[in-house]
């Protein structure tokens, strides 16, 4: 891989960028925002892929460049699959309110299997994508655990580390998590 090959992340999320940018040593990893997108993309897909697609293509599309764009989430089996797609915006009160609702949800059920999705779209500005899907299993816990990570990662088990997200050093998670083998696929394609 060519390190000077730029690639733009179709995101706001620092946590985000940086777990990428970890993930995918061969590339100049850019935020979108340094590139000079500011504006909003509106993530109304029915799915992981469509969304991750929305986003790569509106910063691609804006600025004449390759972008990177994710969509992940939380599915939790005895929701449906729920929060899914609107992992993010679940309770509407940020992660700690997220992670609340979450637990308030499974109260009293034994069920509690689960696995975070994670969808990443790289888009040329001449329309090619490609595109990489990733999983990783667990549970959800009682209760949080760990001091590390973002979002739901102190209440997920990971069948992998055999602890939560958020007691894994971020190697540790970077190894198995939704995101890293997503980009393993899309790389694995490029």
């Amino acid at each position: 891989m060519d390190k000077t090959k730029k690639i733009v992340v179709a995101s706001g999320n620092d946590h985000k960028i940086a777990e990428i940018a970890d993930i995918l040593t061969g590339y100049k990893i850019i935020s979108m925002k340094d590139a000079g997108f500011d504006g909003e993309i509106e993530e109304n897909g029915q799915s992981f892929k469509e969304n991750a697609l929305i986003k790569a293509s509106t910063v691609s599309k804006a600025l004449g460049v390759i972008a990177l764009a994710d969509d992940s989430g939380l599915c939790v089996d005895a929701l449906g699959g729920a929060p899914g797609i609107f992992s993010a915006r679940f309770s509407g009160e940020g992660d700690a309110g997220n992670r609340a609702l979450l637990l308030k949800q499974l109260d009293g059920l034994e069920d509690r299997r689960a696995h975070f999705e994670c969808a990443v779209c790289l888009y040329y500005p001449h329309g090619k994508m490609l595109f990489g899907i990733g999983r990783t299993y667990g549970r959800i816990l009682t209760e949080e655990r760990g001091e590390n990570g973002f979002g739901y990662d102190s209440l997920f088990y990971s069948d992998d580390l055999k602890k939560s997200f958020a007691e894994a050093s971020e190697d540790e998670k970077n190894t198995v998590s939704h995101r890293f083998r997503a980009l393993k696929d899309l790389e694995s394609k490029l």
